[in-house]
């Protein structure tokens, strides 16, 4: 709502309530500068305008402009902050406009003073207030705003409100990447939505996401909230893939194989005390990594005093789901790697081949699992996006589905 106190407001601001404007002339309120008024001058008015009714969207600037006569002074703050909006003045110092970020559900004071051709000032006091939206939705970067991934990089946001209108929303991100490449968005539920090409990003690349929500009314209500941008570097192309019938895992740089070794995957066989515990089949991307970790079956409800429990410390662990896959050590299992799965669901290596994979695979490279006897690993355990056909993933976006 825009409340404006002044004489002779344009016709749009006829219906906002009244208030004070003063042409400065011999007796001038303290604090105003003017010279008196010239009889068949006309004095200067000033007007507040608003695009979108009488609440102002956060998103779009206060504008107020001068009609017969400049601006000679604008002040435009927000009593509940206590803070100064700044802005710009035209190059005919007729309109000024903020170019601060706005809040929500605020009201902001606005003292505006202008002079006509004779020099008489005129100063115009008023209020503009901000639309209180039913319900502000914020995302939060999938990834950190920045690092330096593999090829197998997911980009993703997730909201704190269910999103209504996905369409609007997905409107307002952008992706670019150079060299430029053929890429999507796939909604992941109510609040999460994930970006990936259609095929691995190329090595050397560089991918910026930018949002511009803020502001945008996006159903039932509810607004963007903050908007948020994030700049990735893609490194080299590291890409393993792991065979469960071979028992090999081979390491690809830049597509150059330098790198086959033995390895023990998730049992697929009814073992006491235990059943099958396959490892999943599909694509999976490097999450995170740590020298030395306990292991321990209670993370998947198999605890002290269950029969199969176990807690046992492991090195130059690569996780790769985030149902507690691993690249890494395991000495137990030496004397059948590359030749028996019997794992609980790792990759089973011995100390010289899980080093060699925790020295050379990082965040987002890809390490790819067939033939396993494990279900499809699925796109909310981990980074399970590749997993979905490029024309299954199309489908997944508002826009395109």
């Amino acid at each position: 709502m825009i409340r404006i106190a002044g004489l002779g407001l344009v016709a749009l601001l006829l219906a906002a309530c009244s208030g004070q404007s003063e042409t400065v002339g011999a007796a001038q309120p303290a604090g105003v500068a003017g010279t008196a008024a010239v009889p068949g001058v006309p004095a200067a008015t000033v007007a507040f305008a608003a695009e979108g009714g009488d609440q102002l969207s956060p998103k779009d600037p206060i504008v107020v402009k001068a009609s017969g006569g400049t601006l000679q002074a604008v002040a435009v703050t927000n009593p509940q902050t206590g803070n100064a909006v700044k802005g710009d003045l035209s190059p005919d110092k007729t309109t000024w406009t903020s170019n601060d970020r706005l809040r929500y559900g605020a009201t902001y004071q606005v003292v505006a003073t202008a002079v006509n051709q004779a020099g008489a000032a005129t100063e115009q006091r008023g209020e503009v207030h901000t639309l209180k939206p039913a319900g502000v939705a914020t995302p939060a970067l999938f990834q950190p705003a920045s690092g330096d991934f593999g090829v197998g990089l997911v980009i993703g946001l997730k909201f704190d409100h269910d999103i209504t209108d996905k369409a609007t929303v997905e409107k307002s991100f952008k992706v670019t990447s150079s060299p430029a490449q053929d890429g999507g968005w796939y909604w992941v539920g109510k609040r999460e939505v994930h970006f990936r090409p259609k095929d691995y990003w190329k090595a050397g690349s560089t991918v910026r996401l930018e949002t511009t929500t803020f502001g945008v009314p996006i159903g039932g209500g509810v607004y963007g909230g903050q908007d948020v941008s994030a700049t990735y570097k893609v490194h080299d192309s590291w890409v393993a893939k792991a065979d469960g019938k071979t028992h090999q895992i081979k390491a690809f740089h830049n597509g150059q194989l330098v790198k086959t070794a033995p390895i023990s995957m998730g049992k697929t066989v009814d073992t006491p005390p235990r059943g099958p515990t396959p490892t999943f089949n599909g694509t999976h991307t490097v999450l995170s990594k740590e020298a030395s970790k306990i292991m321990d079956s209670c993370s998947y409800g198999v605890c002290e005093g269950d029969p199969g429990y176990y807690k046992a410390p492991e090195n130059w662990n690569v996780r790769i789901s985030n149902d507690g896959e691993y690249l890494h050590e395991n000495l137990k299992t030496v004397g059948v790697q590359g030749s028996d799965n019997v794992s609980n669901g790792c990759l089973n290596m011995n100390t010289e081949n899980a080093k060699w994979f925790f020295d050379n695979f990082n965040a987002g490279d890809v390490v790819e699992i067939t033939n396993s006897g494990g279900p499809q690993l699925s796109i909310n355990n981990g980074h399970g996006d590749w997993a979905i056909s490029w024309t299954a993933w199309q489908a997944g976006s508002a826009l395109r589905g």
